[in-house]
């Protein structure tokens, strides 16, 4: 058998997102037909992620194993013919048998983009959250940096708080994650939001952004990013940011991870 390690592209508009679920078009359904046809094998490609429905990818990772001998520069061509165009291989390397695209991953980076022009271009609408409305940019800056370091994110998962107190009234800790970076920049008619950690929890990044919104509009102040994040408490937080502003940039495998991911202005 041989590991392979993908990487892809995907415009994730019209899929239920990266899981296969029934009745519904999925990335990894998609990409699981793909390779059957390909190679005669049943496979279920293992993602770093389950991206949502509607979220996007730059650099999403997916591994599986084949019997198959066709060179991995080969699938890369072959797949792309196969899969619809809004799913693209970007690369294929073989990897080690004990290379798993999920449990490997040591970082993961996200990019959230806000359209800030009065008038969304409609070939545009797909890829951002269409924001017009008062934003101040150096409040966003200032809030940014108060998640980096490790942090309690149940403010911020898309789970009842309830179900992470343990036996005894002890905190659960699986909704703490470490965070290298965070950081605003604006990129002409947008504002752009960039986070890398270790992990994310479901909703985590868009729950951010729809608390960063209420920060920039005035109604919170950058200090009560601390004060939610103590909370722990879902509904001390903002509303969750529309799906189509999302994407994963990139997943890291090192051991070492830097506290600020290279640019990356990559567009789907």
């Amino acid at each position: 058998m041989r590991n392979l390690k993908l990487v892809l592209a995907y415009d994730g508009t019209d899929y239920c997102g990266w899981q296969v679920q029934p009745r519904s078009l999925s990335i990894q359904g998609e990409l699981a037909s793909a390779i059957g046809r390909l190679t005669g094998e049943n496979v279920l490609p293992q993602g770093s992620g389950r991206t949502d429905a509607g979220v996007h990818a730059l650099g999403q990772v997916a591994s599986f194993a084949i019997e198959s001998l066709i060179p991995a520069a080969n699938l890369v061509l072959a797949l792309n013919h196969i899969l619809p165009p809004s799913i693209r291989v970007l690369e294929a390397t073989e990897v080690p048998p004990d290379f798993h695209a999920r449990k490997s991953a040591r970082a993961k980076t996200y990019r959230y983009r806000i359209y800030r022009g009065p008038v969304c271009p409609p070939f545009l609408a797909r890829y951002v959250w269409h924001y017009p409305y008062p934003l101040h940019f150096e409040v966003l800056e200032a809030a940014a940096c108060l998640i980096e370091g490790e942090h309690d994110f149940t403010s911020f998962a898309a789970v009842d708080p309830e179900k992470q107190v343990c036996e005894g009234g002890a905190r659960d800790k699986s909704n703490v994650r470490r965070i290298f970076s965070s950081r605003w920049r604006r990129e002409g008619d947008e504002f752009e939001y960039e986070v890398c950690g270790n992990g994310f929890l479901h909703h985590m990044v868009r729950n951010l952004v729809g608390t960063y919104a209420l920060i920039g509009k005035g109604t919170l102040s950058s200090g009560d990013m601390s004060k939610i994040l103590a909370a722990a408490d879902r509904s001390a937080a903002g509303r969750t940011a529309p799906a189509s502003g999302l994407y994963l940039v990139t997943v890291d495998y090192e051991t070492s991870v830097s506290p600020a991911p290279p640019e990356n202005n990559n567009r789907l």
